[in-house]
């Protein structure tokens, strides 16, 4: 007995079941149940019969013709052979059901033990005045079995009265929506209050299902006793669809453009259209133009190459589609994707395999493909929005019995048209997001510069939904060695937040250039955002300018780091073997309040420090803690190790909930500081005495050649030579030179008390004198002039010859 046949017999509720004998027959065509009322009925015990064949039992003479593959309801008489060898005229009803377990189709067959004669019309429920009833109409006696229909029930039911008179409701109907209607004309039978039952069924006198509004009431007699349950029927199919369309097109509303994101946006409409309009839904778009901007006006020219957005299925997996979603297939002219396209309009073909014959025989796997699934309707809708085209939507019916209608094609018209401008929408916002982002992006460093100070990281992650941002970070390579590391975050998303952004990037390179304080340099930044905030109120635009940033200096000959910051997230700090800690360090106002001052901190740093810094969408966020994210933070840091990229991905990995989208924009710089030893420094006072230049060049030569550099000493015999001249002439004592050896270049510094900065000048053709930094500037990769609390000091770098 199958799990719905026990469904069936298993009510909550008792019956007299000896009205009817009922069998299953399973795909093989054997008796797989067999109750009390078949065995009346033939003789036969259920285990005698269980498993054999069905066609034992029938007659020679007796010839069936068997059903087609589409039909489910099968009536008529059978010649069939008693347990004693007598033959029985039985006629009998079969229904096609499906397995709930899957399978092949069974049949579930029926057949009235007794003929019941007409009722008379003196009997109690004949006074209903069944035949006056003005829609389709059905007694049932207290049995619930079958009593009288009336001729509108007759033509709803397909089988005249006297063939199903006694029969049950779900052995008349055979389907799940019977056994769903019984137990409602059970609640009315025991109640004794009628009830009202909407369904969508397929009856036997119909071609296609309808909608069916179901009103049940109990019948009684003289004496107020309950004698049966009078179901009339109402065909509200009209009533149904008109719901059912609203209900789309508000789903459709809600449901549709919940994103800015194209393919979302494509699966929303598929997802709303299956299964309430489809069995199948597609929706290919049309690709951009190679070089940006809008789609071409006009009317495409097949063959038409379209990219699959979306598309959605009744049966799991889509099993219907050809195409992957974000694959591209060809479209020719006799194709209903290309024929809609060039039209501009619907297209309906209702029987594909002649309508569509020239695709189908150009297209082999989809001609298979419209075969194995019975494809019997296909309508293509225009996808356009704002007078351009942007591709189309593929509505296909197979497991639906009906074509899709006219009302079909305005609703599918309509919801897509919604869609459309949705798409369009997600169209152009994914182009300015690329623009912006390809804008912002070109601010930001493509790679790190690489220097002995430091070993260093990165990670950038614009927000998904909130547009571009203004965070930022840089590496800077400074004088003596020394390196800038800076993170800041712009107040805002958009344009204006990223041209910001690229404006601070700006001033702080150029502040760093002259070498200023980080407290100093954060000073600067803070006018600099006043004055922007001033622009922008002048400008008229909405919104002031406010940023956070913190900016920190490292040198590798003392390992001290001095930091400060506006506003911005704290540092975290892992010193080599130990714990992520947060650098205690006073915070400061963000930029933009003005007149407010800021302080620096120094450290000195073991070399191998790892060094954290990061914007606060890294820890920061709606569905996240931001203390718990920190305390993660930390414990990432510390327990990593290895290359610095690595520990940025378990970073990101592990702290963003999405790390593919991310709620606010995500800069991290992580930096891991190195030590200039003693042996690559040599440090040599100097008099204030021309004499002794020459005593300070035969220093500096053999310096070189104990560092091995003796192919350099020319150019840096130069250079030493003209700065410490310039220093002994134009400065003031105490002179000190410095020399300095990385893994890159050499570097010279000459340090004075006097304030002035040098300058180049151009020297006339008899001028003694004015073409020493030029001298300088031609032969060293870089030089300049930074200024100290006791003066000044003048470099110049020279690139190590590898």
């Amino acid at each position: 007995m199958t799990t719905r046949d026990k469904t069936l017999d298993e009510l909550p509720y008792a019956f007299d079941e000896s009205g009817s004998a009922r069998v299953v027959i399973d795909g093989r065509g054997a008796f797989v149940q067999w109750n009390d009322g078949a065995q009346r009925l033939l003789g036969y015990r259920p285990a005698e019969v269980r498993g054999r064949s069905a066609t034992e039992l029938l007659t020679v003479d007796c010839h069936v013709s068997p059903p087609g593959p589409a039909e489910n309801r099968w009536s008529g008489t059978l010649q069939l052979r008693h347990r004693d060898g007598r033959t029985l005229s039985i006629w009998a009803l079969a229904h096609r059901r499906q397995p709930e377990l899957g399978g092949r189709s069974e049949w579930f067959v029926v057949s009235p033990l007794q003929s019941t004669p007409p009722p008379q019309v003196e009997d109690p429920l004949t006074a209903a005045e069944l035949q006056q009833a003005p829609c389709a109409t059905a007694v049932y006696d207290e049995r619930l079995r079958l009593h009288r229909v009336n001729d509108a029930m007759a033509r709803v039911i397909g089988l005249p009265e006297e063939r199903i008179r006694g029969l049950r409701i779900t052995e008349i109907g055979g389907g799940p929506r019977s056994l769903d209607l019984e137990r409602h004309m059970y609640r009315v039978l025991a109640t004794g209050e009628g009830h009202d039952v909407e369904t969508y069924l397929r009856t036997g006198g119909e071609v296609r299902e309808h909608a069916w509004l179901a009103r049940m009431a109990p019948l009684t007699d003289t004496a107020g006793r309950i004698r049966g349950v009078c179901l009339m029927a109402h065909d509200i199919t009209k009533q149904y669809l008109a719901r059912q369309r609203l209900q789309l097109v508000n789903e459709a509303s809600v449901s549709i453009g919940t994103t800015l994101d194209i393919a979302r946006t494509a699966q929303e409409l598929t997802d709303v259209c299956v299964p309430v309009l489809a069995d199948f839904v597609s929706v290919d778009l049309m690709d951009p133009p190679e070089q940006g901007g809008e789609p071409r006006p006009g009317t495409p020219s097949p063959p038409l190459t379209l990219r699959r957005a979306a598309h959605q299925s009744i049966t799991a997996g889509c099993p219907e589609a050809l195409v992957e979603p974000d694959h591209t297939d060809v479209y020719p002219a006799s194709s209903p994707q290309a024929a809609s396209l060039v039209a501009g309009r619907t297209i309906v073909a209702a029987d594909p395999a002649r309508t569509l014959g020239d695709w189908l025989a150009w297209d082999a796997a989809r001609s298979s493909r419209v075969k194995e699934f019975g494809f019997h309707s296909i309508m293509s809708v225009p996808i356009r929005a704002r007078g351009v085209t942007l591709g189309v939507a593929v509505f296909t019916r197979y497991r639906r019995p009906d074509p899709f209608t006219s009302e079909d094609v305005l609703l599918a018209e309509e919801v897509t048209a919604r869609a459309a401008v949705c798409i369009d929408n997600a169209r152009r916002f994914t182009r300015e997001r690329a623009t912006a982002l390809a804008l912002q992006r070109s601010m930001l460093p493509r790679t790190l510069p690489r220097t002995s100070a430091l070993e260093a990281a990165s990670r950038y992650l614009p927000a998904a939904r909130a547009g571009i941002g203004g965070d930022w970070f840089d590496v800077i390579p400074l004088s003596g060695g020394r390196v800038a590391m800076v993170v800041g975050d712009v107040v805002g998303h958009g344009l204006q937040a990223s041209a910001t952004m690229g404006r601070l990037r700006t001033a702080v390179h150029t502040l760093a250039d002259v070498d200023l304080s980080p407290d100093e340099l954060l000073t600067h930044l803070d006018d600099l955002v006043v004055r922007l905030s001033t622009e922008t109120d002048n400008d008229g635009t909405t919104g002031d300018v406010g940023a956070t940033c913190l900016y920190a200096v490292y040198d590798p000959v003392s390992r001290r780091c001095t930091l400060a910051r506006a506003g911005h997230p704290p540092p975290i700090m892992v010193l080599p073997g130990g714990t992520a800690q947060q650098i205690d360090m006073p915070s400061g106002p963000p930029l933009g309040l003005g007149g407010l001052p800021f302080e620096s901190t120094e450290l000195e740093l073991p070399e191998g420090t790892v060094l954290a810094l990061y914007t606060d969408g890294l820890v920061d966020g709606r569905s996240r803690d931001p203390v718990a994210a920190h305390r993660t933070l930390c414990r990432i840091l510390t327990e990593s190790a290895g290359a610095l990229d690595k520990v940025c991905d378990d970073v990101l990995s592990n702290l963003l909930p999405s790390p593919e989208a991310p709620e606010d924009d995500v800069a991290l710089l992580l930096a891991r500081t190195h030590a200039l030893p003693a042996s690559q420094v040599a440090v040599w006072d100097v008099p204030a005495d021309p004499a002794q230049v020459s005593g300070v060049r035969r220093d500096v030569l053999a310096q070189l050649d104990a560092w091995g550099l003796g192919d350099m000493a020319f150019v840096m015999e130069l250079v030493v030579s003209e700065l410490v001249t310039n220093a002994i002439r134009y400065g003031a004592p105490p002179i000190r030179l410095r020399l300095l050896r990385n893994a890159t270049a050499l570097i010279c510094e000459v340090s004075d008390a006097n304030h002035t900065a040098p300058h180049l000048r151009r020297a006339r053709t008899f001028d003694e004198g004015g073409r020493g930094l030029l001298l300088v500037a031609q032969l060293t990769q870089r030089w300049g002039t930074r200024h100290t609390a006791d003066g000044k000091t003048i470099w110049a770098e020279s690139t190590l010859v590898q």
